[in-house]
Formats: C-alpha cells, sequence, structure tokens
C-alpha cells in the first residue's frame, strides 16, 4: 500500500492497495496503520466506520461538520463513484480548492479527506457501497450542507443528479455557509 499526496487539497491523501490477484478475484489490504502513520496522520484516531448503498445517479453532499470538523477514510468497496472535497479552512493554502476522484471497487484505493473540508459523491454504476471511517462519533447537530449544485462551486457532476435526499436538495449555498461561520 502506497500514499500519495492529492494537490488540489493540501492534507489529503490517496491511499492505493496493492491488490494480490488470481483466478478467484483479488485480496487487498484496504487500511495499514503503518502506512497512515507515515503521513503523519493518527490511525487510532478513526473511530467509527459507517457504509453507505446508493444507485446509479444518487449525490450525496457537500457535508461537513462544524466545531471540530471530521475527518474521514472514504472508499468505493462496490461499484464506482465520483468523489468530491472541496478545502473550506480558511487558513489552508488551498482553500475553496477542490478535488475529484473516480473511486472504484476495482482498485480499493482509499481518499483521506481532512477535517474542515466539505465531502460528496455521485454514483456511477447501479449499485455503489462507499465506506467511511470517521475520526468522532458522529453528533447530527453537527452537520452543515453546502448545495451541491452551487453555481459558485460549479462541482462538474458526471451525471444528472437522480435522487438527492431533501437536505441536500434544500441546503444553502456556500456563501451563506461562509457567512454563518464568520458570524
Amino acid at each position: 500500500m502506497k500514499a500519495t499526496e492529492v494537490p488540489a487539497i493540501a492534507g489529503a491523501f490517496l491511499f492505493e492497495p496493492t491488490p494480490y490477484a488470481d483466478e478467484r478475484g483479488f485480496f487487498c489490504r484496504t487500511f495499514d496503520a503503518e502506512v497512515v502513520r507515515s503521513v503523519g496522520l493518527d490511525p487510532d484516531a478513526f473511530v467509527q466506520d459507517s457504509l453507505s448503498r446508493s444507485v446509479r445517479g444518487v449525490l450525496r453532499g457537500l457535508h461537513l461538520r462544524s466545531g471540530a470538523g471530521e475527518a474521514k477514510l472514504v472508499r468505493c468497496s462496490y461499484g464506482r463513484v465520483f468523489d468530491v472535497v472541496v478545502d473550506l479552512r480558511p487558513d489552508s493554502p488551498t482553500y475553496l480548492g477542490q478535488a475529484h476522484v473516480e473511486l472504484s471497487g476495482e482498485t480499493q484505493v482509499t481518499l483521506y479527506v481532512p477535517a474542515g473540508c466539505a465531502h460528496g459523491f455521485q454514483a456511477l454504476t447501479e449499485t455503489a457501497d462507499v465506506s467511511y471511517r470517521i475520526d468522532r462519533p458522529h453528533d447530527p447537530s453537527e452537520d452543515v450542507t453546502i448545495a451541491f449544485d452551487d453555481p459558485e462551486l460549479a462541482v462538474p457532476w458526471p451525471l444528472p443528479a437522480t435522487s438527492v435526499s431533501r437536505r441536500d436538495r434544500e441546503a444553502p449555498s456556500l456563501a451563506d455557509v461562509l457567512k454563518r461561520r464568520e458570524g
């Protein structure tokens, strides 16, 4: 497994496994504490794992948490997703930068999303399973959502959004979220 920096987002990494493939399929390590530690992250900081299943065109995001934020490891274990990270850390050298990464069950690559960044994805296949490993227990009162179709962000979602939660559909603009954070 190797770690590669994501240039568009300071502190974000891709963890790329080395699968062993044969006639049965493949086997690979999807988490390695030593590799995580090698890029300055604490592997013991992650406290909850979650899984979402989406169908083609489903769009989830853009989500982040207020307060101390939430760092996460995101991996598509089955299918393919178009994954998006937006840097909302005012002191970051990549503030307001975006990274777009395709995650897939074929590669099992894991994306590290630093705390203070918004995250979302769109399912590109009929079924897409996405697993999350987060560094703080989830607290719904800290949830922040930004409009996935905000023209200021202009995220290049590859498909029409076939299904979006009410929360995501009614989310405020980036400008409104930033005003609330400042106020």
